[in-house]
């Protein structure tokens, strides 16, 4: 039973991934690939990702606030 329902959930998801478009597919990996940060602006155009501006660190100094 367990498994028939992990198939399930299998297809569902390729359906899903199917329907996007190549752009937000690798838009989407690639925050997964980020793991933490932030992502500052997103610029979209016809709809698409086109420019992202990743944000790598913030430093806190001691004693800045």
């Amino acid at each position: 039973m367990a498994a028939r329902a992990d198939r399930a959930e299998e297809d569902i998801l390729r359906m899903r991934t199917v329907s996007l478009h190549p752009v937000w597919l690798a838009f989407i990996r690639y925050c997964g690939e980020l793991r933490y940060g932030e992502i500052d602006k997103l610029k979209i155009q016809d709809g698409l990702p086109l420019l992202a501006e990743e944000v790598r660190r913030k430093i806190k100094f001691p004693g800045g606030g």
